[in-house]
């Protein structure tokens, strides 16, 4: 006879997560079997979000399957599910930013996420300062959830070369949402001196007609569009610095993957991750000032070899694996508790 169903990962990929997110995904899909042997994995791939598959076929597949808990990767669930679950969050961010998004995503947020929230066993989530957040916005008991931070490639775990760049370069890597605000970024390097040469490297397309990405007497703005991973290590370490501006963020996986290179990292104290902390440089929420003052002293002080060797140490020791084996870690304590009633 086979061995019961431990844990069933719904696995799927679709058009409304993030980059991280479908990393986060890809990466616990692969790991979880490899680093928690003693525990029968299966995955769910199929469907997009709010339609028959999500919203039947899933919960039907996690019943039929027997399964003894599901996991649900990202926050989009069934309204109905019989079988224990867990929860993964990686951010409210929707929640304290109403207004960058669509209407209906808070109410979605306030009534499905809430919901789902106080019916999982376990609710996951990448860093303490959100933990906070599912308590202070979604009502979340706090017993329940556990804090796993995110890892970073295999590909990073080495010393990449530098990109070859005709003048200094910062950079950022990410989307470019409203709440990235990448606005204050464009400003503060466009303050810089005219003697300062230094451009700005920015991944991902030219796709926000609002943001001012015209030259200076320094330098010029150069937009990436999607890189792959061996390219990314390349940028991380040959920037001058990696320049996170955004309001806030869940994790900030960007930064983990540019520390892992040695590079320095300049960013809004709210969004640089708890793992991270007192490494990098720090500004406040659109405060252009000082973070053109950081941009310029990174230019007049090259990072040394201190500064880069406590940041590849801190970053590397943040593995998809490790991310994984804490995962299958709240999966033992589910079915402890589930085999205890």
């Amino acid at each position: 006879m086979s061995r019961r169903l431990d844990v069933l990962l719904d696995a799927r990929i679709t058009r409304r997560m993030s980059v991280g997110m479908r990393t986060y995904v890809e990466q616990l899909a692969k790991r979880l079997p490899v680093v928690a042997p003693s525990l029968r994995f299966d995955t769910y791939r199929r469907g997009g979000n709010f339609g028959f598959d999500e919203q039947i076929r899933l919960p039907f597949t996690a019943l039929s399957s027997g399964a003894r808990v599901v996991h649900f990767l990202s926050l989009y669930t069934p309204l109905v599910m019989t079988r224990p679950f867990a929860l993964t969050i990686h951010d409210l961010i929707h929640l304290r930013y109403p207004h960058n998004f669509k209407r209906s995503v808070a109410p979605y947020y306030g009534t499905v996420v809430r919901l789902a929230c106080a019916r999982a066993l376990r609710v996951i989530t990448d860093d303490p300062r959100t933990a906070g957040d599912l308590e202070r916005l979604l009502g979340v008991d706090r017993r329940k959830v556990r804090v796993i931070p995110l890892g970073i490639e295999d590909s990073f775990l080495a010393e990449s070369e530098p990109e070859h760049a005709p003048r200094p370069y910062f950079l950022y890597a990410g989307n470019h949402r409203a709440h990235k605000d990448l606005q204050t970024l464009l400003v503060a390097w466009r303050r810089l001196p005219d003697t300062a040469l230094a451009d700005l490297y920015l991944t991902g397309e030219d796709d926000d007609p609002s943001l001012d990405t015209s030259p200076r007497a320094g330098g010029v703005v150069r937009f990436l569009g999607n890189v792959q991973v061996a390219q990314l290590a390349r940028l991380y370490r040959g920037a001058n610095a990696y320049v996170h501006p955004a309001l806030c963020e869940g994790f900030g996986l960007p930064m983990l993957e540019a520390a892992s290179q040695g590079t320095r990292i300049i960013a809004c104290r709210d969004a640089v991750p708890t793992v991270l902390d007192g490494l990098a440089q720090t500004f406040g929420p659109r405060d252009v000032d000082t973070l053109r003052g950081r941009m310029m002293a990174s230019l007049d002080r090259p990072v040394s070899e201190g500064e880069r060797d406590a940041l590849r140490r801190s970053a590397r020791a943040y593995t998809w694996d490790r991310c994984a084996a804490g995962t299958a870690e709240v999966y033992r304590e589910m079915l402890t508790e589930l085999e205890s009633r």
